[in-house]
Formats: C-alpha cells, sequence, structure tokens
C-alpha cells in the first residue's frame, strides 16, 4: 500500500466545509464519507477528513482546540505555480475563508496563508526549485 495522508479536522458544518474545500480544489470521496464525516481528496496521497465535533471526540480524550482563536497545526499544499496559488486563494476567499497574512515572498518561494470557517490554517505556496539559493 502506499504510504498516505489523513489530516482529521475537527469542523462545526460539514456541509458548509465541504463546499470550501471543494471550491479551493479538493474532491469528495464518497466511500468514505457519511453525514459524520466528508473524505476531502487533494491528492493520491493526502486527505482532508472533515469530522463533526460529536464523530472527531470518538478519537481523543482531549477537548478539541478552537482554532478561531488558538493554533492546532499549519498545513501546507503546494501547487503547481504563482497562479494555481493564486486561483486557490481567491477561490477560497469568495468561499468564505480569510487570509489572516499578506502574500511573503521568499524569492525562491511565494506564500499565502488562508483559513476556513473553523480557524483551520493552511498555507498555499508555490517554490521555483531553480531559485534556490545555492550553498558556496
Amino acid at each position: 500500500m502506499t504510504k498516505q495522508i489523513f489530516i482529521n479536522l475537527a469542523v462545526k458544518d460539514i456541509q458548509k466545509s465541504m463546499d470550501f474545500y471543494t471550491s479551493i480544489g479538493f474532491e469528495n470521496n464518497p466511500q468514505f464519507s457519511d453525514d459524520t464525516g466528508k473524505c476531502m481528496v487533494w491528492s493520491d496521497s493526502i486527505f482532508v477528513m472533515l469530522l463533526s465535533h460529536e464523530k472527531f471526540s470518538t478519537f481523543t480524550n482531549k477537548p478539541i482546540a478552537d482554532t478561531k482563536s488558538n493554533i492546532a497545526g499549519l498545513f501546507a499544499l503546494s501547487v503547481e505555480s504563482v497562479e494555481e496559488m493564486n486561483k486557490i486563494m481567491e477561490s477560497g476567499l469568495q468561499a468564505g475563508g480569510t487570509e489572516p497574512t499578506e502574500l511573503r515572498d521568499y524569492g525562491f518561494m511565494q506564500q499565502r496563508t488562508l483559513e476556513d470557517f473553523d480557524g483551520h490554517t493552511w498555507e498555499v505556496f508555490f517554490m521555483d526549485m531553480s531559485k534556490i539559493p545555492s550553498e558556496e
């Protein structure tokens, strides 16, 4: 089996969250979705599970973090171009997401930040490997 990553996120409104993630390029896999959670596919090996608070709570004894006011993790998505990064960001903003910080340009990498309705933070970035400074 190929190694994969499943990121589990507690969300307050599953349908609203699924619509948001669909708008930024994820696809729903109905085979692993029901009324308590939606499996959202980014690539062949990257999945985000949008889980109701009740469902999420069955996997942990810890309280669910309030990610609107506290950071629980930063998730980064690489893209093929600056244009794709900007398209994802614009789609996410139109779908109700927020951009808490301005674009960061590191010369070899451009990065923008997008937060969903629950405050889960995504770093969308494009990296141009030919512009990475060499060690000399």
